[in-house]
């Protein structure tokens, strides 16, 4: 347990990193998220068969299942928020920095959700996670070339998008 977690915690916190993007979502963060896969994992290996699949795509699965649950939560949370934001530490301590850093995620969070959820998937894990198109593919159940062609394709439609709003 202790290899099979020390391969894959590094993976799936980037994967939740990259799909929660700059959000705060009160108190869920990616690194808990990543916990919580990584628990789901181990509860569901006594049940797992392996029938030829990838065991990747199974984490991929919970992953995205467990990111899934932390927006849902969030958005039925109708607590107040406060009106004195906590302050960062470090040099990136600025506010419009900060700003600037907040908006350019969420417009590139929104031009990435235009893409088809596979391309999604495979631009997400590819670029933010750092998996390899072998990785990739294992993951959503694809051959590497394709994974290829995809990635290849969202990139290409990201490229026109950013093009047509030309205020990147």
């Amino acid at each position: 347990m202790e290899g099979l977690l020390a391969a894959l915690k590094p993976v799936v916190t980037r994967y939740c990193r990259a799909r929660l993007g700059g959000r705060d979502l009160s108190y869920f963060s990616a690194d808990d998220i990543s916990q919580e896969v990584c628990v789901a994992v181990l509860k569901a290996l006594p049940q797992y068969q392996d029938r030829g699949g990838s065991f990747l795509y199974l984490v991929h699965a919970i992953a995205a299942n467990k990111v899934a649950d932390a927006f849902r939560a969030v958005s039925r949370d109708r607590c107040e928020p406060v009106s004195d934001l906590p302050e960062r530490s470090g040099a990136d301590n600025e506010p419009e920095k900060y700003a600037l850093d907040v908006d350019l995620g969420e417009r590139l969070n929104r031009l990435i959700r235009t893409l088809p959820r596979v391309q999604q998937e495979i631009v997400i894990l590819r670029v933010a996670v750092g998996l390899s198109a072998a990785e990739t593919a294992e993951a959503v159940g694809l051959k590497a070339g394709n994974v290829r062609t995809t990635q290849h394709r969202a990139l290409q439609k990201l490229r026109e998008l950013v093009t047509l709003e030309g205020d990147f």
